[in-house]
């Protein structure tokens, strides 16, 4: 508990809504924008899912409130996609009219594969019924070339990720030069086609693949952006706004930090190192 008590002090903005936006505050101060995640997963019943839509209402109009450069990034099975879909599609519907009202985006993240379509398909909806709203994709993935292809022809805004989660070599790459190979590859096809994506990454090799790609491209700095987790690479983060690139942090709070860091660290020895890699280089 001391370790992971350690990690929530660092890596998560606090308990509540205030905290979130008071981070988010202090990271535009510095030329970064931020993205929101109230932190939980697998709602267990339909009221659950309630409190966090409410939570999800709530920081949004602080958003707007406060003139925070900021959006929301919300977990599905958080919505109840696991109990019911139409449940989720509800409780998502809420959350993107709220939003809506503000023109604000909405991203929704990807979790384990056993989710991947049918979030593929509640964002592709969601899109088509008019709002801002964006899905994850993960290199670690075989299908993902197919998915991003699929979502550049939707002009949806996608989010390149390499993948916090253990997978079935059936479906995923099993070699870590392969996920980054995937990534790389990924990435040029979101610069080639994509509209706005954002590249989630703390890999100072993919960081300069994208780089490479945008200038070869001649891809406009403002029309893609890096993405990093709180609490991590600060130092670069600062210097990649310095070199005039767009830079947003996915800044998560609430009270259910034990599980966030814990089933993460459970699942993949490799996150575990990769959070310390980064802390050590900050």
């Amino acid at each position: 508990m001391g370790v992971l008590s350690f990690l929530a002090r660092r890596f998560v903005a606090g308990e509540d809504t205030f905290s979130a936006i008071e981070a988010a505050r202090r990271l535009n101060g510095e030329g970064l924008k931020a993205t929101l995640n109230f932190l939980g997963e697998e709602s267990r019943d339909p009221e659950q899912t309630q409190g966090t839509v409410a939570e999800y209402l709530r920081s949004i109009r602080k958003i707007g409130e406060k003139e925070i450069d900021a959006n929301i990034s919300v977990k599905l099975t958080q919505l109840g996609l696991s109990l019911d879909q139409q449940l989720c599609l509800d409780n998502l519907f809420l959350i993107l009219e709220e939003a809506k009202k503000t023109k604000n985006f909405v991203r929704v993240d990807m979790e384990s594969s056993a989710y991947t379509q049918r979030t593929l398909d509640i964002v592709a909806a969601a899109s088509k019924a008019g709002f801002l709203v964006g899905p994850v994709i993960q290199s670690c993935l075989r299908r993902s070339q197919k998915d991003v292809e699929d979502l550049n022809r939707l002009g949806l805004r996608v989010r390149l990720c390499k993948g916090a989660y253990k997978e079935p070599p059936g479906l995923a790459f099993d070699q870590r030069r392969e996920v980054d190979e995937n990534y790389d590859a990924l990435a040029a096809a979101l610069l080639d086609g994509g509209r706005e994506p954002a590249f989630a990454t703390h890999d100072d090799r993919r960081i300069a693949h994208v780089v490479r790609c945008a200038a070869a491209r001649k891809t406009v700095r403002g029309r893609f952006e890096f993405q990093m987790l709180y609490g991590l690479r600060r130092r670069r983060r600062r210097e990649l706004a310095r070199e005039g690139h767009q830079v947003r942090i996915y800044v998560p709070y609430g009270t259910h930090w034990l599980p966030y860091f814990y089933r993460r660290i459970r699942e993949r020895k490799e996150n575990a190192l990769f959070v310390l890699k980064g802390m050590l280089s900050d």
